[in-house]
């Protein structure tokens, strides 16, 4: 299986997590306070509060809300009684939150977007690839993520049981039709798909030799009639991407594929939705990129929940 890297609770995500928790602190905070809570609230004040999931889904986001700590520098105790990846149902306590009254009312708000948004797309990415769970298609996002959050969002579609597509420009070579205008229209020679991906391992080979130790690059190239799916074939890419294709067209370049023995996978993309992906994957297609993933899901509603403070004796 030819696939890209995927994205992992890892020190690069951390990173990129902390960037984007200080851009949100500085959101809600500018460079005053809780003006609120600092009002009505004594600072000697303690508490501690529940994080709830209010509907079914796909929890996210839990290892990004401990970092929301960490980076408010909030000595909160933080009980996780979840994970992320974990199926959960309405009223599923996520964590429990125990400290100073007045920094979890701050955090209350950074949390729960952390984590609704995260669970949000993990839930929906479960989605798919249960219509799909009876055929041998997999799930794939793209990069149509929402600046800044990439790696979080590709790491919430882990957690929904999905794959990874490239995470940038600079991890995979993927030929789109606009490159091939550009270069049939800038220069003498037209470049056909198989000569676009003849070029582009040319590259690709030069760029990682076999004594770099590096990953070689995976190629790809988006094709849109089967015309172009056949002369792509020729150069054998790793991958052909599929563009708004019927499912009769599918089906088609599956089978001529598979007529020739090709080892390159096949990827269906373009307006998949859960109504018609299951179709989309019964034409034999090795993969399916769905842009609704992290461009569209809904976040899962979860909320913050005070507990009371135990009775005296």
């Amino acid at each position: 299986m030819h696939d890209f890297t995927q994205v992992q609770w890892d020190e690069d995500l951390i990173d990129d997590c902390h960037y984007l928790i200080r851009l949100a602190i500085r959101e809600d905070l500018g460079r005053s306070y809780d003006c609120t809570t600092v009002s009505l609230i004594p600072p000697e004040i303690t508490g501690q509060a529940v994080v709830t999931a209010r509907h079914d889904g796909i929890v996210s986001g839990l290892e990004a809300a401990q970092q929301v700590l960490q980076e408010m520098e909030i000595p909160e105790i933080w009980e996780p009684l979840a994970k992320d990846g974990q199926i959960v149902s309405a009223g599923t306590k996520l964590a429990v939150l125990r400290g100073s009254a007045r920094d979890l009312l701050t955090s209350e708000r950074l949390l729960l977007n952390f984590i609704g948004r995260l669970s949000g797309i993990a839930t929906l990415t479960r989605q798919f690839v249960d219509a799909v769970a009876d055929t041998n298609a997999r799930i794939y996002d793209t990069r149509k993520t929402t600046p800044g959050w990439r790696r979080l969002e590709k790491f919430a579609v882990r957690c929904g049981g999905g794959r990874n597509h490239r995470t940038g420009l600079y991890d995979a070579i993927l030929i789109k039709d606009n490159h091939l205008a550009l270069r049939n229209d800038q220069l003498t020679s037209e470049t056909s798909p198989a000569s676009a991906v003849e070029v582009a391992r040319t590259f690709a080979t030069e760029l990682h030799r076999p004594t770099d130790n590096a990953k070689p690059l995976l190629i790809e190239i988006e094709v849109d009639t089967l015309q172009q799916f056949d002369s792509a074939l020729q150069s054998q890419p790793d991958i052909i991407l599929l563009d708004n294709m019927s499912t009769q067209q599918l089906s088609d370049a599956v089978t001529r594929r598979d007529q020739i023995g090709s080892a390159t996978e096949l990827e269906a993309s373009g307006g998949v939705t859960l109504d018609t992906v299951q179709a989309i994957a019964a034409t034999g297609v090795d993969r399916i990129s769905v842009g609704s993933l992290t461009h569209s899901a809904v976040a899962l509603d979860v909320g913050l929940d005070w507990l009371p403070a135990p009775a005296l004796p």
